[in-house]
């Protein structure tokens, strides 16, 4: 019953700090605009700070592709000899 009088009035400060939060986040127009904010991340940059790697693929003289144009990876693409959904288990 001792940690009752702990407790409450621990409680009652907490909930006092949660108030003051609150009305300070209306008072500083914190809740005017909720739909904006999670639209930023889908927009796109204007201006990105590095641009994107492009891979230009050339041909030779005879029109056959270049050999390097040939090796071209992208950026995303996992390790040659191993597949994402590879499961099988190295043995011993």
């Amino acid at each position: 019953m001792n940690i009752l009088v702990v407790m409450i009035p621990l409680s009652i400060l907490l909930l006092i700090g949660a108030l003051v939060a609150f009305f300070w986040a209306v008072d500083h127009d914190q809740f005017d605009d909720l739909d904006t904010p999670g639209l930023l991340p889908l927009l796109d940059d204007p201006n990105p700070k590095h641009p994107a790697p492009t891979a230009i693929a050339t041909a030779d003289s005879d029109g056959a592709p270049n050999a390097t144009a040939a090796a071209a990876t992208p950026i995303d693409a996992p390790p040659q000899g191993r597949a994402d959904n590879d499961t099988t288990q190295p043995s011993p």
